[in-house]
């Protein structure tokens, strides 16, 4: 059943890039790096079709990953790599926006988000995804530089093959696929963490542990200027039980002293299972 959960989202990721490449960036020519971006130069340059271009490509580097790499990589990477070429062959070639920029913004956030997704099931759709990971291990190279300069290689080479224009949506394309990626990472699950010091933390401490449902961590704090004990809350919250506990605070001590925080992601009770007090 894991398989299948994990095939399913693998083939949907790979759907979503074959859609952004040809719907999205290939019909403006903008070749944001990639095995995806090498196949829409050379499809310009050769008359070489996108989805042949991909396959050799991709046969090729699964070779490399099974020498390199070893076994475990090499499936994960397989099933996203022979994936890839025939979702590019069925999706049709189409132009769904006709202004550029929009095009791009659009196929670059489906990009980003068909990447995380095949990320988070520790998959790839091949490419230039593998060459960073050998740099790593047998050069040391931090995988982002690796992927800066494969990517890099690819964005430089539409510059000769198509135009300026072209060269510097490639550019704008990878910043946004890359920032729709760090979203996706830390931006959705983001929680708050909240710190307390009232004189009135116990009222507090019990209405948000029985009327907001969350965990509350007592923490013994000390005044720098009057050197007095004090109790400190610690809660975390979701964004929707932010401003109950504000309210509960205000309501008690107006005065009292409060630190919040953002947290990207937080993993255990209340949150990845059953809710309780700590």
């Amino acid at each position: 059943m894991k398989w299948v959960k994990k095939l399913f989202y693998i083939t949907l990721a790979i759907n979503l890039i074959s859609v952004s490449v040809n719907m999205f960036l290939g019909p403006h020519y903008i070749a944001a790096g990639g095995i995806t971006g090498l196949a829409i130069i050379f499809e310009d340059m050769f008359g070489l079709a996108r989805w042949i271009v991909i396959l050799a490509f991709n046969i090729a580097i699964l070779v490399v990953t099974y020498i390199f790499l070893g076994r475990e990589i090499f499936f994960n990477t397989a099933i996203g790599s022979m994936l890839l070429p025939v979702f590019i062959w069925l999706i049709p070639h189409k132009t769904l926006v006709e202004s550029t920029m929009l095009s791009m913004i659009a196929g670059s956030v489906i990009f980003g988000i068909a990447v995380s997704i095949l990320y988070n099931n520790k998959a790839s759709s091949g490419g230039t995804a593998v060459p960073p990971l050998i740099l790593q291990k047998y050069l040391k190279i931090n995988p982002a530089i690796g992927l800066f300069l494969t990517d890099g290689i690819v964005v430089i080479l539409s510059l000769f093959v198509f135009s300026v224009d072209s060269f510097f949506y490639a550019i704008f394309s990878i910043f946004i696929t890359s920032a729709t990626m760090k979203y996706l990472e830390s931006g959705i699950n983001k929680k708050k963490m909240v710190y307390i010091i009232s004189d009135m933390s116990e009222q507090i401490l019990n209405d948000v542990l029985h009327k907001v449902g969350r965990g509350v961590t007592i923490l013994p704090a000390i005044g720098g200027y009057s050197g007095n004990d004090h109790k400190m809350l610690m809660v975390t919250l979701d964004r929707r039980d932010y401003a109950q506990v504000i309210d509960i605070v205000n309501r008690y001590d107006k005065e009292a002293f409060m630190i919040t925080d953002v947290v990207s992601e937080v993993h255990g009770q209340g949150f990845t299972y059953e809710s309780g007090s700590i």
